[in-house]
């Protein structure tokens, strides 16, 4: 794992990273709307596998349940990590089910590793 972190570059797109709460496209606009008056609630999230391709990885992320009700709306909650040239971030939705197809790999860290988030409409 390490060598295909230091081979892409990686430690430079972890210092911008999100995870989508709502998107406007796919989930419309009253949902992402939902989360105005949460801006700048700081939520922690928990960070439980580190999921991988030749195109693309991501960090599986997890919400837990919490006093301002802030979920995201993402079948599969992840941190894009990096995409390969004329990949579309979006795809890293894809990554679990490039999993089950044998396309992809995922890594479960024993324990997850706990970060903050602060609610933003980017």
């Amino acid at each position: 794992m390490q060598l295909y972190i230091s081979n892409r570059g990686i430690d430079r797109s972890l210092q911008a990273c999100h995870v989508t709460l709502a998107h406007k496209v796919s989930h419309g606009l009253p949902a992402v709307a939902a989360f105005g008056s949460s801006q700048g609630v700081v939520v922690p999230i928990h960070l439980t596998a580190f999921l991988f391709s030749e195109k693309m990885c991501a960090l599986e992320a997890v919400i837990p349940a919490n006093e301002h009700n802030i979920a995201s709306q993402n079948e599969w909650p992840h941190v894009t990590v990096w995409t390969a040239q004329g990949t579309r971030p979006k795809e890293a939705n894809f990554l679990p089910q490039l999993v089950s197809e044998g396309r992809a790999s995922r890594v479960s860290f024993s324990v997850p590793f706990i970060v903050n988030g602060i609610v933003q409409l980017l």
